[in-house]
């Protein structure tokens, strides 16, 4: 049955073109990067969180996802990038969450160490949308002007987003991932409500 779910039509330049997309998306926090790829997410995965997925694991990624990813989804990774998952989200280079609402803290996962703070968790989040939620506003690297971004996630997450921005250079990055498009969340990323823009 994972057999008959194909990932990526064209593997290679698929692939290529999602990476170069997810390094845009880094480099200019808060902008939507529509992933225009071709092909057949299972269930639990949404089609840009699936691409994502497939881009970035391979046979050295240790991966930790939740409950709701499934496990048709992590047979379905396991075929076509050949990861490895973990029961340790402490553990996990890369983690894949598809309930946002019921997430764990951020301080859960890995920020890496004072020596190898490149050796932190990356986090593949799903949501509802990139819009539509709790307007904040993104300031830093990569940033020109303040910019205005409200993704549908829950309120805590800023709250935890603020203790991983001020850990630099430890902490956390992101993938926000809805249907079809991407929005990147570097630790560098500061974050404020929309009415503290400008204090």
């Amino acid at each position: 049955m994972v057999t008959q779910l194909r990932g990526f039509a064209d593997p290679v330049h698929d692939a290529q073109r999602t990476f170069r997309q997810l390094l845009s998306a880094l480099a200019h926090p808060g902008r939507i990067y529509d992933l225009k790829v071709d092909l057949n997410a299972p269930a639990g995965l949404t089609p840009a969180c699936a691409a994502t997925a497939l881009t970035l694991l391979d046979l050295e990624t240790q991966v930790w996802t939740d409950a709701t990813v499934g496990q048709a989804s992590r047979d379905w990774l396991l075929f076509h990038t050949g990861c490895v998952f973990t029961a340790s989200p402490q553990a996990a280079g890369f983690v894949i969450v598809s309930a946002a609402g019921e997430m764990r803290s951020l301080t859960d996962f890995s920020w890496g160490q004072a020596e190898y703070p490149e050796a932190s968790t990356t986090l593949l989040i799903q949501i509802p949308g990139l819009t539509g939620g709790k307007a904040v506003t993104l300031t830093g690297p990569g940033i020109a002007q303040p910019r205005q971004i409200a993704p549908a996630l829950p309120k805590a997450f800023w709250q935890d987003w603020r203790l991983n921005q001020q850990a630099y250079p430890l902490g956390v990055d992101v993938f926000l991932c809805s249907q079809k498009s991407v929005m990147g969340l570097p630790r560098t990323a500061r974050v404020q409500p929309c009415h503290e823009a400008g204090a």
